[in-house]
């Protein structure tokens, strides 16, 4: 039925289906005026002059380009245009023929245009809707919307569109009691979450979807509890930073995963900063493959820079990134480079051959065990490593570079957390002299980061357990990876020169809890399906970590979320000198020689290596 009726909206025909209608329009205006007497004031010579004008102004109106089985306001204000035009040039005839006519028939026969046109088109609209409608009730899968704002009215338009999916929509729930029992597309707000359980088992209901993309993890996880009955699958909508970035559609829609039971408030930007800094710029992204240099190469795509070079040393993540940027962004230049950051040459070769204007350094080794086994190569990456691209980077006039830091490095227990530590101290250094502005961000962990805890949880989960936690009371400090690289970018934006930019982490999360939460949204029990077991701390770890100093403080800056620690000076001098000793011991693969030089390095840094096994 939809298509027969496509097939009769095409512009031959609806072209002189609208010259009918206007005409009918002009005619019934002098009706209307002049009652029974109309034929003494009409002359056909009327009806042949709106004819040319309309046929004229709606061949290249592009109305017909339209798809009017998707109309909306949008599609009415164009009708409106074309019809205002249409008698604006009739009247002007009029007013050239020097002709007497009636002002309130051109009125009226406007007004009439409008219905008659809007209203041919609108029809189709409805149809379609009704038709698609019809055939979504009585579907099998019965489904309750949790939300009634204009993500739930997004979701209800598309499950329309895809009867296919055999989804009925019994109805909407929302703690807002004025829309207790409003409706969206004919479909009725029940109740509030609490009556969740009670609609569930009332109307059979299969799945529990949550459109409520701006509310908060603690929401979230109570709604969740309402509806884990049996039988029911519970999915949820993206937050806003994806809908914002991607649009929506029904493919994004998933199951409930722990970073929503964490979700925070999405980060406002202050687009104009970051748009002043990355439009129109080639932009380099160290580390570009991984998981927030990825995540920044898609935020950075967003603003417009002329050039995007994705820095990496590992060519499958860095192809993935560069085969989605590519789909995504046509217009942007996209570079994918093979490289080590610790490689000079490969890096003055970059560097001279693109020009960045700005750089992202997320490269590093990042693994707090794996490091403790393996300092010498956490220096020549995080430390040597980062001095030889800032060096380049200064060299060749770079306008700002971002280290990416972290929370470790605050009275660090690792080599990790020593090293990156030791980045800042660089980059603080180089600061003093160049005309680059450099500066570091410091946050903690990141949800579902490569290799970190979320994977290895799910992996320990699906294999039946236990899942392993190393002490009771652990906690870290957690936000969403678009999150962290959407603040990136706006701390990029801040920084004067110098400067070590601390986000706002929100409260510290329990592992253990972590842990719950996952084995409870894999549909199971702590105890009786799934064990913890916990396992002790690993080498270097240690039971929370710290953004600052005990002797650091923060200054706000016009991001409510970003924050400037007030860092000791750094002494190049001194600096140098023990980058020189540590560089020396660093070929001697000596791990003794090596912790023992960040300890003279970071007088801060208490190696926690009791069980550690050295290397021969």
């Amino acid at each position: 039925m939809i298509d027969l009726l496509l097939k009769l909206y095409k512009k031959p025909r609806l072209i002189i289906i609208d010259l009918l209608l206007i005409n009918l329009a002009l005619i019934l205006g002098f009706v209307l005026r002049f009652d029974s007497n109309w034929l003494s004031h009409f002359s056909y010579s009327y009806s042949v002059i709106v004819s040319i004008i309309g046929l004229i102004i709606l061949y290249f109106s592009g109305l017909y380009k339209k798809m009017w089985h998707y109309a909306s306001i949008n599609e009415l204000k164009s009708i409106i245009r074309i019809v205002a035009l249409i008698n604006l040039s009739f009247t002007l005839y009029i007013f050239l023929a020097q002709i007497s006519f009636s002002r309130s028939v051109i009125i009226i026969s406007g007004v009439l245009n409008i219905l008659f046109l809007g209203g041919l088109r609108f029809l189709l609209r409805l149809i379609k809707d009704y038709l698609e409608y019809e055939r979504c009730d009585g579907a099998d899968t019965k489904v309750l919307i949790v939300g009634a704002g204009d993500a739930a009215e997004i979701l209800i338009r598309e499950m329309y569109k895809h009867p296919e999916l055999e989804k009925e929509i019994v109805g909407l729930v929302d703690d807002d009691p004025e829309k207790l029992g409003l409706e969206i597309h004919g479909k009725k707000v029940l109740g509030d979450r609490y009556d969740i359980p009670d609609i569930i088992e009332e109307y059979d209901v299969c799945e529990v979807i949550i459109a409520i993309p701006s509310t908060a993890g603690e929401a979230i996880e109570k709604i969740y509890d309402l509806s884990n009955q049996d039988g029911v699958e519970i999915k949820i909508v993206p937050g806003l930073n994806e809908i914002i970035n991607d649009g929506f559609n029904l493919n994004q829609i998933r199951e409930v995963g722990v970073e929503d039971l964490l979700r925070r408030e999405q980060v406002d930007l202050n687009t104009d900063q970051i748009c002043s800094y990355l439009k129109d710029k080639t932009v380099l992204v160290t580390g570009g493959g991984g998981s927030i240099g990825s995540e920044l190469c898609r935020q950075i795509a967003h603003f417009s820079p002329e050039r995007l070079i994705i820095f990496d040393i590992s060519e499958n993540n860095t192809y993935f990134i560069d085969l989605e940027l590519k789909e995504k962004f046509n217009n942007l230049e996209i570079i994918p480079v093979i490289g080590s950051i610790q490689d000079k040459h490969k890096l003055e070769q970059t560097f001279e051959r693109y020009q960045p204007d700005v750089v992202f350094h997320a490269a590093a080794h990042k693994h707090v065990p794996l490091m403790e086994h393996n300092p010498e190569e956490a220096v020549k990456n995080n430390i040597f490593g980062t001095k030889r691209l800032a060096e380049t980077a200064d060299e060749c006039n770079v306008e700002r570079f971002v280290l990416i830091s972290t929370d470790k490095a605050v009275n660090p227990t690792n080599v990790m957390g020593s090293t990156k530590r030791t980045a800042e101290m660089i980059i603080q250094g180089l600061n003093k002299e160049s005309k680059t502005k450099f500066m570091a961000v410091r946050f903690g962990n990141v949800l579902g980061s490569k290799g970190s805890v979320i994977p290895l949880f799910k992996r320990q989960i699906a294999q039946g357990g236990p899942v392993t936690v190393t002490h009771k009371e652990v906690e870290r400090y957690f936000m969403t990876i678009p999150e962290a690289a959407q603040l990136v970018i706006q701390a990029g934006s801040l920084g004067t020169g110098g400067e070590v930019f601390v986000l706002d982490m929100g409260e510290p999360v329990k592992i253990i809890d972590l842990a719950k939460d996952l084995i409870k949204l894999s549909g199971l029990e702590v105890g009786e399906d799934i064990e913890i077991e916990i396992i002790g701390l690993r080498p270097g770890e240690k039971l929370s970590e710290e953004l600052l100093y005990d002797d650091e403080n923060t200054i706000s800056t016009d991001h409510d979320r970003i924050f400037i620690t007030n860092l000791n000076g750094v002494s190049q001098e001194s600096l140098n000198s023990k980058l020189d000793r540590l560089k020396k011991v660093v070929k001697l693969s000596d791990s003794s020689a090596i912790i023992k030089s960040l300890v003279e390095l970071i007088g801060t840094y208490k190696p926690n290596r009791d069980n550690i096994k050295e290397i021969s």
